[in-house]
């Protein structure tokens, strides 16, 4: 077991906890982590991409001049993909690019990305996430006063919390529920706000 150490929001250590070395002690794996990202960043596609060939695009289907003696090379349509408005060869089409990563991958690659934030200094354990006020500027100083500079991802299940409406429209942060944690999110942001009953219940669901 891991150790770290619980602050409240004025930063001020009130006490530890043991984290899961299962899931905060793996070595970074940065290919797989790339495979996780990858495959979350396919699966947002909407894949509604779509060009026509020659026989979608409209007219084209009078020969625009005979096949001999014009001396003009041969046509048979002014659709042909060689022709200014004519249709397109093997353009994309729609198709589906999702597809999943192994139960142990995916699950592996969190833990690795949650473990990658541990050994940066980036995690930060909060006693009680909670605001006075739900204004901006307020969750804007609790950030700094964490120390917490550059963009983080803070994890907050508890809509009706203050602070969760403080933060929301604050660039460079996004407040996310624990059960919608993932790989890219946890990279895309360079900390990671957590309280401490909610590192509780990711060690309960994902260990």
């Amino acid at each position: 077991m891991l150790e770290v150490a619980v602050v409240d929001m004025n930063n001020n250590r009130v006490g530890s906890m043991e984290l899961d070395e299962k899931i905060f002690g793996q070595p970074v794996n940065t290919g797989l982590l790339h495979e996780a990202v990858v495959m979350q960043l396919n699966n947002r596609r909407q894949g509604t991409h779509c060009t026509k060939t020659k026989g979608l695009v409209r007219g084209g289907g009078k020969k625009p001049w005979k096949q001999k003696g014009t001396g003009r090379a041969r046509a048979g349509s002014i659709r042909s993909p060689l022709w200014v408005g004519g249709g397109t060869i093997f353009g994309p089409l729609p198709r589906d690019y999702s597809y999943q990563l192994t139960r142990k991958k995916s699950r592996l690659a969190l833990y690795t990305a949650l473990s990658s934030k541990l050994s940066d200094s980036a995690l930060v354990i909060v006693d009680l996430l909670n605001g006075k006020s739900g204004k901006t500027r307020e969750s804007a100083s609790v950030l700094r006063t964490l120390n917490v500079i550059e963009s983080a991802l803070v994890v907050c299940d508890n809509k009706d919390n203050t602070l969760y409406r403080g933060l929301r429209n604050m660039p460079n942060v996004t407040i996310m529920d624990i059960r919608q944690i993932s790989v890219y999110d946890l990279l895309r942001y360079k900390n990671l706000v957590i309280s401490k009953g909610d590192v509780e219940k990711l060690m309960e669901v994902w260990s």
